[in-house]
């Protein structure tokens, strides 16, 4: 009879879910144990690593990235990523080790009680098998959730059910296959062609979905083709429109009456891929500006059934970009120039402009730039120029952490383009065991550390809010490269702009590098 462990295991193989990240408790080893040989093994010294690591890895491949934590406490500690995770849409696929299955009721040590509950809200799908014979059905619902969903789905299992028979059915599961379509129908491919033009001033709001979902050249084609002005919608995580482009307007900003004086002056607001609206700041207003009429378009059913305005169809953006395309006529064309500013020359410590303008000169085009530093947003857009798909990654829900092992995850998924993690000084300590990892595994990432001594977004959400004397703002004395160092990761501090140019121009290809920049204290806007 086969065992819980082999069609498990045999099922993730063929589904080709054969990296785990993790970080092992007891629980777990009965599941670890007997791993083929086309199994790799990724360990994280924090959950909350493991998790940003497989965010990072899915995000660039596209495909659902497995993950083994510990029980309860390992799941807690994950759980700060896991939030970034479910709002860039990640499928992560999150198994957990269970005491056995006599133990739970007794609340021994390591059992989880009530385990499916823990996950959720952020989870799509939270489950415990019935019975060891469920196991197999179990974890391929779990995988097939988080595909279909596009959304981390948890499974804690008992660790006494993988040793156990399931019985000659269980291998059915092997052989299952659940594909997704959400192609709009024809009438609602003629119906929104014909609202864009009778619009007589659209506009088009692009969400990361467009980049994550592959339609990065199709919605700039479809841009081109219409002359649509464009904006990105508010906290993108993903980039989906060249930052730098004759049509992009900027990115919207996050608050509700921010975005509604943004948007005046249009009578159709086209939202394809993105939710309306991930909001941050608390600036009230009309939704949008008088006139003003808004169609979002997602695969994403909760994201339109939440939404406060507006109509929305629930669909594969792809077929609507495509029609868009095909089927009005082109109204823009000729060549395009993308202009890039000058940096602003400082003395002492760098701006952040410089920073990014010297990144943007020496660095590949290709580059993918996992971004954590919230304080220089403005900065990163005024230099930066970034014209190709899945270039930017950024944490989805705001959660600190995300930075470091996301890009260590990136540059395993896609080995083929460098990365490189811009991370501030204060959100670098919440993943900075990621650096350990980077080592361990020689994963070719330039860490750039942005040491400015401050959590300068809270110094800015201090003057929004008119409390600018709040303690805990102040972090001096951090050496990164002492830290980066006793990780095992070669490390540099730089002051001059031509030092830092120096560096850059470096290639990270036979492992990790990090560079530490002092630079002058900016606010995100």
């Amino acid at each position: 009879m086969p065992t819980a462990r082999r069609i498990a295991h045999a099922f993730l193989e063929r589904q080709g879910l054969t990296t785990i990240f993790g970080n092992p408790g007891s629980n777990e080893l009965p599941f670890l144990a007997g791993l083929p040989e086309s199994f790799r093994y990724v360990l994280g010294l924090h959950e909350g690593v493991v998790v940003g690591m497989a965010d990072g890895y899915a995000q660039v491949t596209g495909l659902p990235a497995l993950v083994n934590l510990h029980a309860a406490a390992g799941s807690g500690n994950a759980m700060g990523a896991l939030t970034n995770a479910v709002y860039a849409r990640s499928p992560l696929v999150l198994t957990a080790g269970q005491q056995v299955r006599s133990a739970v009721g007794l609340e021994a040590m390591l059992a989880n009680v009530d385990a499916p509950q823990l996950m959720r809200p952020l989870v799509g799908h939270s489950a415990e098998p019935a019975c060891a014979a469920d196991v197999p059905r179990a974890l391929a619902q779990t995988v097939f959730e988080a595909e279909l969903q596009r959304r981390p789905s948890y499974l804690s299992v008992p660790y006494d059910d993988w040793d156990a028979d399931v019985g000659p059915y269980a291998s059915e599961v092997l052989d299952r296959r659940v594909r997704r379509g959400l192609a709009p129908d024809e009438a609602q491919l003629d119906d929104l062609v014909r609202d864009v033009a009778a619009a007589d001033n659209p506009v088009l709001v692009l969400g990361g979905d467009i980049d994550a979902t592959g339609l990065f050249e199709r919605a700039v084609a479809c841009a081109e083709h219409l002359d649509l002005p464009v904006w990105v919608a508010p906290s993108p995580h993903r980039l989906p429109f060249p930052n730098r482009h004759p049509l992009l307007r900027g990115v919207l900003p996050a608050g509700i009456g921010a975005v509604s004086s943004a948007l005046a002056g249009h009578d159709l607001v086209l939202v394809v891929g993105a939710p309306v609206f991930r909001y941050h700041q608390h600036v009230p207003g009309p939704y949008l500006p008088d006139g003003a009429r808004l169609i979002q378009v997602t695969d994403d059913a909760g994201a339109a059934a939440r939404a406060p305005m507006g109509e929305a169809l629930v669909a594969d953006p792809g077929p609507v970009l495509t029609a868009l395309l095909t089927r009005l006529p082109q109204r823009g064309g000729g060549e395009r120039e993308f202009t890039v500013p000058p940096e602003p020359a400082t003395a002492g410590a760098l701006h952040p402009e410089e920073v990014f303008a010297a990144l943007r000169d020496t660095r590949p085009p290709d580059t993918r730039y996992v971004v954590e530093s919230t304080s220089t947003n403005a900065a990163w857009w005024r230099q930066m120029d970034l014209r190709r798909p899945g270039s930017y990654f950024f944490p989805a829900s705001g959660g600190l952490g995300f930075g470091l092992p996301a890009a260590v995850g990136a540059a395993m998924g896609d080995p083929d383009r460098p990365v490189v993690a811009v991370v501030g000084d204060g959100s670098a300590n919440y993943g900075i065991t990621a650096l350990w990892s980077a080592a361990h595994y020689q994963v070719p990432v330039t860490f750039l550390i942005l040491r400015n001594g401050t959590y300068g977004a809270l110094r800015w959400f201090g003057k929004l809010l008119d409390t600018p004397d709040v303690p805990g703002t102040e972090i001096p004395g951090l050496d990164f490269t002492a830290l980066a160092a006793g990780y095992g990761v070669p490390a540099t501090a730089v002051s001059e702009l031509a030092d830092l140019h120096e560096q850059l121009k470096k290639p990270a290809t036979d492992g990790p590098r990090l560079i530490q920049v002092d630079t002058h204290p900016t606010s995100p806007e």
